[in-house]
């Protein structure tokens, strides 16, 4: 097997997040949480160490951003699945809110 057809292999860190409801007033109020530890940061510091000797292919993971901010950034009018957001303006915006450590690459992608 050539080393272009040999299988990749990637663990997934997932991270339940949690929705917790309290009734106030007759108002249902939902408070959305997610656990970050210290071990799913260091794995993505190692992650991005990793990556910046391999080459960039089709697809290169630059970040790997909690539910919990997604969603809080979507509640804002930014959605990164939109296809006119680009990684530039995830990039920035991460570092923007001290979040530079979901980061997985120290490559300039833009």
């Amino acid at each position: 097997m050539s080393k272009s057809n040999t299988p990749r292999h990637h663990i997934l860190n997932l991270i339940d997040s949690h929705t917790n409801l309290k009734i106030e007033d007759d108002k249902a109020i939902f408070k959305r949480t997610q656990d970050i530890s210290t071990s799913f940061l260091d794995s993505l510091a190692a992650e991005r160490g990793s990556q910046d000797s391999a080459p960039i292919g089709n697809f290169h993971k630059v970040a790997s951003i909690p539910t919990v901010v997604v969603e809080k950034w979507m509640s804002e009018g930014f959605n990164i699945f939109d296809k006119n957001i680009k990684i530039e303006d995830i990039l920035k915006r991460l570092a923007s809110l001290d979040m530079e450590k979901l980061i997985t690459t120290s490559k300039r992608l833009y």
